[in-house]
């Protein structure tokens, strides 16, 4: 039977103190609503072009649909507006509408595949970025900046020229230093990365993108402090938007401010209510300090709010496996699988409790199956003393050949340019 894992805690330190430790940038915060407020008028002027006088002649002439009850830059404007409320979701919708009305206009391409890359959708957002590049002039630089943010963490080799054409552009446009401080940063340039990502917020600092780019090559550079001013920063220019919570709660959480990220996913849960990955996250959180009691509620009500939340079921399962729970253990690790999850906790586990409820045939084959989805030793070698169970205490299974184990795969080199 595998020790239960005890995650080591400082208990001279207690989990949830008496510190007081917020958010900074609150005079920011003030300062940057009424910056937004500017901008969102300032928007409503630009969409409103020369496009939308052509749309209502068009209309009059019979060459537009008569349906139409509002004009592009009027969807546009709607898109501004829920997306600064934060209702990402909502704001799609209506620059979806806007570029279905109008699909050469570059300010309603730019804005409707910012707000796919919000939304993970990056297939989309790199179909809208070549999109945007065509009907882009020459010295504009955003379909460039579009696909190289879509781009900069699945394949930064083609996000970084991407960038760099539309430097030539517009040298001075912030988002595509952001995205190739991302960029860089994933190919182990860091220093180069870090320059990136500072020009980025030096060139516009009110934009909450340059400041979550910049974070990341300080991370990884192990200036976590940095990195949580700069996410603060992106939280208090736009307080609605959810992703910089998360990224923010994250770096708390590594950082052993257990009790902050909690906080901050909270607030998540203020503006989203059923919000699924905030409750997982308190879930991981409490997990984290060997309070699983506390947690498992918290990954119910994920797996409640989302049935096919396969990180949830997963880690509901491992609250139960901590409690003995082998039955519920069992229950979630199936619905995990079912998922199409690959978590390797997902299949030892169940094995495990497949052999502690003695149905040996079905943990002999589950945790053999296991040994596919891991290469880190500590986890081979709770498999193999399962498996090496089930020989031992199983009748039938004494003569059974063990599986040869999978060597571990070979750390790479650092990458060129890395430091």
């Amino acid at each position: 039977m595998p020790p239960y894992r005890k995650i080591k805690r400082n208990y001279n330190k207690p989990f949830f103190s008496n510190r007081r430790r917020g958010l900074s940038g609150v005079p920011l915060l003030l300062f940057t609503l009424a910056i937004i407020s500017a901008t969102i008028g300032m928007l409503a002027v630009a969409f409103a072009s020369r496009d939308d006088i052509d749309y209502a002649a068009r209309g009059l002439l019979g060459l537009a649909r008569a349906t139409a009850t509002l004009f592009p830059s009027q969807h546009a404007q709607q898109g501004i507006s829920l997306y600064t409320e934060g209702k990402v979701e909502e704001a799609l919708a209506e620059f979806e509408l806007a570029v279905e009305q109008r699909p050469d206009n570059i300010d309603y391409l730019y804005e409707f595949g910012l707000i796919l890359i919000e939304l993970a959708d990056f297939e989309r957002a790199v179909e809208i970025g070549e999109l945007a590049i065509a009907a882009a002039p020459d010295d504009d630089p955003r379909g460039h900046a579009l696909m190289a943010r879509a781009l900069m963490w699945s394949d930064p080799g083609a996000a970084i020229p991407l960038a760099v054409s539309g430097l030539e552009r517009d040298a001075d446009f912030a988002p595509l230093h952001a995205a190739l401080a991302i960029a860089y940063t994933n190919i182990g340039r860091y220093s180069e990365g870090y320059q990136r990502g500072l020009l980025a917020t030096q060139l516009d600092p009110l934009d909450s993108f340059s400041h979550r780019a910049f974070a990341i090559p300080l991370i990884y550079t192990d200036r976590r402090n940095e990195a949580i001013a700069a996410l603060e920063t992106a939280v208090a220019i736009n307080p609605n938007l959810t992703a910089p919570y998360f990224e923010l709660a994250l770096q708390y959480r590594q950082g052993e401010y257990q009790e902050m990220a909690v906080g901050i996913y909270r607030r998540i849960l203020e503006l989203e209510p059923g919000n699924a990955k905030a409750y997982l996250r308190i879930c991981q959180t409490y997990a984290e300090v060997g309070e699983f009691l506390s947690a498992t509620p918290f990954c119910e009500t994920a797996t409640d709010l989302d049935e096919n939340y396969a990180d949830a079921w997963q880690w509901l399962g491992q609250m139960r496996y901590t409690r003995r729970n082998y039955e519920g253990t069992l229950e979630a690790m199936e619905r995990c699988v079912e998922l199409g999850s690959t978590a390797v906790e997902c299949y030892y586990m169940r094995g495990w409790s497949y052999y502690v409820l003695d149905q040996c045939p079905k943990a002999w084959d589950v945790l053999q199956e296991a040994l596919q989805y891991t290469r880190e030793p500590h986890i081979i070698s709770i498999i193999e003393d399962g498996l090496a169970s089930v020989r031992a205490n199983c009748p039938g299974f004494e003569d059974v050949r063990l599986p040869t184990p999978i060597p571990p795969t070979p750390i790479p080199p650092t990458p060129i340019g890395g430091i």
